[in-house]
């Protein structure tokens, strides 16, 4: 994705409201868990064709917000949960600086936001990923 069009998204008064609403829901594992549902159920329609290089990054971004509300996992900082939570949020907002409707386009502006935020956050998200996978082998 191109970096100035990533910014102009990460500007956008859309992301900066995500970010905002983001707080409380963090702050709610209910509100939490109902925006993972949503956002699931968004992707699984779109699907991974779609959604491209952003599939993984939101079905890990879902496994790590479910870890979190459920109290298992809470070694994630607040800017990095806030962040990817937004990023969530936005992806279910239907009008957002690419409205969704708009057939072949209304999703670029998602999937680069993921990815950003994939990218941006990639330390804290390998740390999740290592828990997850040792939490699993410990369960094997």
């Amino acid at each position: 994705m191109n970096r100035a069009f990533e910014n102009r998204i990460y500007e956008s008064r859309f992301f900066k409201h995500a970010k905002l609403k983001a707080e409380g829901i963090a702050k709610n594992p209910e509100l939490l868990n109902d925006l993972i549902r949503k956002a699931d159920k968004k992707a699984s329609e779109k699907g991974s064709s779609v959604l491209g290089d952003a599939w993984d990054s939101l079905k890990t971004c879902f496994r790590m917000l479910r870890a979190y509300a459920l109290g298992e996992y809470r070694k994630i900082p607040w800017k990095t949960l806030v962040a990817i939570t937004g990023s969530v949020v936005y992806f279910v907002m239907p009008l957002d600086f690419i409205p969704d409707f708009l057939l072949g386009f209304g999703l670029t502006d998602d999937v680069a936001l993921i990815l950003w935020t994939m990218k941006s956050m990639n330390t804290d998200i390998e740390k999740f990923s290592e828990w997850e996978k040792g939490k699993t082998e410990n369960q094997e």
